[in-house]
């Protein structure tokens, strides 16, 4: 699969390198590809560097892991979305892309790409980089309409290690989904248990 991947910081990072040592062919997309966050990423295997909307172009998927307020211009960069899967890996934690309630809604709004999903938003880069814990996976979760991008969001997820990935609903979820995400942080630093914690449903 072509993955182009937007935004180079810690969870854009991880996910780069994880998909591609999974064998998808990932395509960093960035403002200036001379000077970037993560430009060592350009020596690993399997990733490239592109212009953004050149990585749009030229992938099956658009995975998104930038600043919020960052929302609007990236959907201006991403031209024809309409046979693409645009994965929203960001949260409206601090700063909101207003109008909108949170990033997700926003693409919907700002591009003609009908599968949306969020996804990859719910823990922290580390998890990314390194989700086994004690020998299994630990989990994720996505919300939206497209059964399609969800799909798509579970396989890529699975190909980096998560062992499941659960389903929190709709697009009327996405705000839930980023308290979710808020809750993690919340235990991680505010509270003090680290970065080391991770999310594993358990069923009788």
């Amino acid at each position: 699969m072509k993955i182009a991947i937007i935004g180079t910081g810690n969870v854009g990072s991880a996910l780069a390198k994880g998909f591609a040592k999974a064998g998808h062919q990932v395509l960093l997309g960035v403002r200036n590809k001379n000077d970037f966050k993560g430009s060592d990423l350009a020596n690993e295997k399997n990733i490239s560097v592109q212009t953004i909307s050149e990585a749009a172009s030229f992938s099956d998927v658009v995975l998104i892991a930038a600043v919020p307020q960052a929302a609007k211009e990236i959907a201006a960069q991403l031209g024809d979305m309409s046979n693409k899967v645009i994965i929203d890996a960001m949260n409206s934690v601090r700063v909101k892309p207003e109008p909108f309630s949170n990033t997700t809604e926003a693409l919907m709004n700002l591009t003609n790409c009908k599968d949306i999903v969020k996804c990859f938003n719910t823990t922290g880069a580390e998890n990314m980089s390194n989700p086994i814990y004690h020998g299994r996976g630990i989990d994720l979760f996505y919300a939206g309409d497209s059964e399609k991008a969800k799909k798509v969001a579970e396989q890529l997820a699975k190909d980096v290690g998560f062992e499941n990935v659960y389903n929190f609903g709709g697009s009327d979820k996405f705000n839930l989904l980023e308290q979710f995400a808020i809750s993690w942080i919340n235990l991680a630093m505010m509270q003090g248990y680290g970065r080391g914690i991770a999310v594993k449903i358990l069923k009788r």
